[in-house]
């Protein structure tokens, strides 16, 4: 970064508990911002793994500490234990690189570590906002005022969507010190190829149109519901094939509504999968949809997923709520639905798969849009000016 004199050179640390291998759009968010910014300028500390071997594929510098905690609060011992050791932690390795900015991944509890980290040094922080992270943190009276202290003591808040923002504003945490930045694609990975006869052959999708969702298996992001929708549309299109990848809480509960409508041949998970194999879902996939509703206070603030699958070609549907809508051009690239009825999702999916001219086109306009709005590289210039 770009120093004058009299001022010090930023050091950044990013401290965050979701970064790859952990599956997951904010970790895979991190991952590709930083890694395209000047490696002696940013750590990354986070979780502890397994398997870090994927650390070496990244140039900047990756501590991995405990990030885990079952309390979020101060309440309780177990959360002022969880904040007094990683406080410490993160305190010694800002004095041991010389940082002098944290980069939080998301309010709480990362950005609680740094506020601590900041009161007993000059160490100034930044915090990302990610929707429904603080929408969650609003439902619980001691979540909020610790999301409220450390919103009002951060240099600054990059939501991932104006949705975000919204709520930021809505709940009171914007002090004036909100940004917005997207998230983005790898538009020189995620590009359309012709169809791999071999690859849906091995995957078990040759003479199947395939309906794809990748992401976290969580309740808002509607997986249940589009496994309802199954057999309204395979009344009308029989052979068609729904493929979820991702792992969660949920799969037990998926697994046994997959078992009840009888789909077991007609929806298939997928969890154990390389990044390549993922890329290559999305470009022989026929349709990508991210299903999502809102949950009580749970909400998709953006979904990256939806710009990858647009990068490659492949029109995208999504639910009418959170920030989905800023992924895409509605009615011109994919389709914004309220995907909390079965027999919606199941209307446009048919409709889709029956004018499959229309799906190439609105995929073909998904290019451009995303290579336009939404490529890295342009992301890293921009964050990297925001960040100066």
């Amino acid at each position: 970064m770009p120093q004058t004199q009299g001022t010090q050179r930023k050091k950044v640390l990013v401290l965050t508990e979701n970064f790859p291998p952990k599956s997951g759009g904010s970790g895979r968010w991190f991952w590709e911002l930083y890694s395209r910014l000047p490696k002696e300028d940013y750590i990354i500390v986070t979780d502890t793994v397994d398997d870090s071997a994927i650390d070496q594929q990244i140039d900047n510098t990756v501590i991995r500490i405990p990030l885990k905690s079952a309390e979020w609060g101060f309440k309780s011992l177990t959360g002022l234990g969880f904040y007094w050791r990683n406080a410490v932690q993160v305190r010694k390795l800002t004095k041991a690189h010389g940082i002098t900015h944290i980069h939080c991944g998301r309010v709480i509890h990362e950005g609680v570590i740094a506020w601590l980290v900041s009161l007993f040094t000059k160490v100034q922080f930044v915090c990302y906002i990610h929707g429904e992270d603080i929408e969650t943190a609003a439902t619980s009276r001691e979540h909020s005022l610790m999301v409220k202290q450390v919103c009002a003591k951060a240099d600054m808040l990059i939501c991932n969507s104006l949705n975000s923002q919204h709520i930021a504003r809505r709940l009171n945490y914007d002090v004036g010190n909100t940004v917005v930045l997207h998230p983005g694609a790898d538009c020189e990975r995620f590009i359309p190829v012709p169809c791999d006869d071999d690859f849906k052959t091995d995957m078990a999708w040759a003479e199947y149109s395939v309906i794809l969702t990748v992401g976290r298996l969580q309740a808002r992001k509607g997986h249940d519901k589009m496994i309802a929708a199954m057999p309204t549309i395979l009344a009308a299109h029989p052979k068609t094939l729904y493929c979820i990848i991702g792992d969660g809480d949920q799969k037990p509960r998926l697994l046994g509504l997959v078992n009840e409508l009888q789909l077991a041949d007609n929806v298939i998970f997928l969890n154990e999968i390389s990044d390549k194999q993922m890329i290559k879902c999305y470009q022989q996939c026929d349709i990508f949809i991210l299903p999502n509703r809102t949950i009580a206070n749970d909400i998709e603030g953006f979904g990256m997923v939806l710009v990858e699958a647009q990068a490659c070609g492949k029109v995208v549907i999504a639910g009418d709520s959170g920030g989905t809508v800023e992924t895409m051009l509605p009615e011109q690239t994919g389709f914004i639905i309220d995907c909390t009825k079965p027999d919606v999702i199941a209307s446009k999916i048919n409709q889709l798969l029956s004018d499959t001219a229309l799906a190439k086109s609105m995929g073909a306009r998904g290019v451009e849009f995303v290579n336009d709005m939404f490529d890295w590289k342009a992301h890293a210039v921009k964050a990297k000016k925001l960040f100066e």
